[in-house]
C-alpha cells in the first residue's frame, strides 16, 4: 500500500443493525424486508445480516424477507423485488443495491409503506422516493474524510486501512422522517444501540 494511501472502512454491520431497530418498531404486519445489490459484496452483506439481527432482537416475530437481485444498475428488477415482498405482506423495505434499490424504494412510495435508504441520508438524495424513506442506514463519509485529513495534518503521510464505526461517530441512522407521531422511544433506542455498539457491549453480527 502506498505510504500516503488511507483506506476508509466502515462497520456497515452497525448502521444495518440501526436501520433494522427503526423497521421492527415501525412495521404493523410484523413482516419486513430487504433487496440487495449482490450477495457477494460483503458490506451489502453486512448491512443486510446488521439489519437481519436487530429486527429479531427487537421485536420477536417479525419475519425479514431477504432478496439479493445481483445487479446494482437495474431499477426495474429491484421494484420487482419489492413488489413482490409487498404482495407478501412486507410493509418495511430496506435497500441496499444501488440504483436497482432506487427502483425498491419507488415500489414502497407506490404502495404507501415505510422505505429505508443506504450509505448517505436517501431522503435528501432520492428526492422521487422522500414522501416514504424513514431513515437511511448512513455511512459518515464527511466524518471519515475529515478523520482522515486529521491524521495527515497532525501525523504526516498515512498508511493503511481505517474503520469507521460507532465509537468514532462513522456510521449511523439519518433523521427520523415520515412518522408522526414517532413511536415513543425509538430514537432513545437507536442512541443506546449505537452507545452499546461503540462500548463492544453490543455485537450486530454475534
Amino acid at each position: 500500500m502506498p505510504a500516503n494511501y488511507q483506506g476508509l472502512i466502515f462497520n456497515e454491520a452497525q448502521a444495518g443493525y440501526l436501520a433494522g431497530i427503526v423497521a421492527a418498531n415501525i412495521t404493523k404486519t410484523n413482516k419486513v424486508g430487504a433487496v440487495g445489490g449482490r450477495s457477494d459484496v460483503p458490506p451489502v452483506v453486512n448491512y443486510i445480516k446488521g439489519y437481519q439481527n436487530a429486527v429479531k432482537f427487537t421485536k420477536a416475530g417479525v419475519t425479514v424477507t431477504v432478496n439479493y437481485v445481483e445487479d446494482f444498475n437495474a431499477p426495474d428488477k429491484g421494484e420487482a423485488s419489492a413488489k413482490t415482498m409487498i404482495g407478501q405482506g412486507v410493509d418495511v423495505i430496506f435497500q441496499v443495491a444501488g440504483l436497482t434499490g432506487a427502483g425498491a424504494l419507488r415500489a414502497a412510495c407506490s404502495a404507501k409503506i415505510y422505505g429505508i435508504g443506504v450509505d448517505v441520508d436517501q431522503y435528501l438524495s432520492l428526492p422521487d422516493s422522500q414522501a416514504c424513506i424513514i431513515t437511511s442506514a448512513e455511512k459518515h463519509l464527511q466524518v471519515a474524510v475529515r478523520d482522515a485529513i486529521k491524521r495527515f495534518k497532525d501525523k504526516g503521510k498515512q498508511t493503511g486501512n481505517y474503520t469507521n464505526d460507532a465509537t468514532n461517530g462513522g456510521i449511523g441512522a439519518s433523521m427520523i422522517r415520515n412518522l408522526n407521531p414517532v413511536p415513543a422511544g425509538l430514537e432513545d433506542k437507536i442512541k443506546q444501540a449505537t452507545a452499546d455498539m461503540a462500548s463492544g457491549k453490543l455485537n450486530p453480527i454475534p
